[in-house]
């Protein structure tokens, strides 16, 4: 496979992403509205990462597995179903991970991203113009003082691992569930630091050795798995 890219554009075309992404998607394939949003999203991405540091990864084909392609992997386990009018929250959002793919494959997600770096906000505000997504807001503000709830609360890739748990579970609805994507040694870390949360058997992120999906909800509202 071949691709160029330079800090203006991206040279990858909906082929190449749709085959980059086949491992995380099983059955059902992106549409090509998906494969046009991924497209211009990632575009975006790469002309303002040289300015924000949104990420550490600059090769196109690596963001597209290592961030699109975990995200997704994670939407399709969280909302199955079509038409999901469930709310979600990502926590320290950043470039937008997971929570912009959440919304991509489930459009009438209810989805709020919070996200304290201003640059950064700007910049998840850009990608919800661009891409025409509605039903979405951006808070430029620490999480521990969001004043909201949601039916799923996720997070990747945050320091103080512990402190953010803490926080993540303080917007989980009674009946709702946080998701977080994590290295597997980060499991027993957060079974004990939410001991009180009913934790589902860790989905593995294909292509990873150790990168994995985890959920939970609060004792008495989920039944692991």
């Amino acid at each position: 496979m071949t691709r160029q890219a330079t800090t203006n554009s991206v040279e990858i075309n909906k082929d190449q992403i749709a085959e980059l992404l086949a491992p995380f998607m099983g059955a059902v394939p992106l549409s090509d509205s998906q494969l046009d949003a991924i497209q211009a999203y990632l575009d975006l991405l790469l002309r303002w990462n040289s300015k924000l540091n949104l990420t550490a990864i600059r090769d196109p084909e690596e963001i597209v597995t290592r961030h699109f392609g975990e995200s997704l992997f994670a939407a399709r386990q969280l909302f199955p179903a079509d038409g999901s009018r469930e709310t979600a929250i990502d926590v320290g959002s950043g470039a937008g991970f997971p929570g912009l793919p959440f919304k991509l494959w489930c459009p009438s997600l209810n989805l709020t991203l919070i996200e304290s770096n201003q640059g950064k906000a700007t910049f998840l505000r850009e990608v919800v113009r661009t891409l025409n997504l509605n039903t979405i807001s951006v808070i430029t503000e620490r999480a521990e003082r969001v004043s909201l709830s949601a039916d799923v609360v996720t997070f990747r890739a945050v320091e103080r691992f512990e402190r953010i748990l803490r926080v993540a579970l303080s917007l989980v609805n009674p009946r709702g569930r946080i998701a977080i994507l994590v290295g597997s040694e980060q499991i027993g870390l957060a079974q004990s630091t939410l001991s009180g949360i009913v934790w589902k058997t860790p989905v593995p992120i294909p292509l990873s050795k150790n990168r994995i999906l985890l959920v939970g909800g609060r004792r008495n509202s989920v039944t692991p798995t």
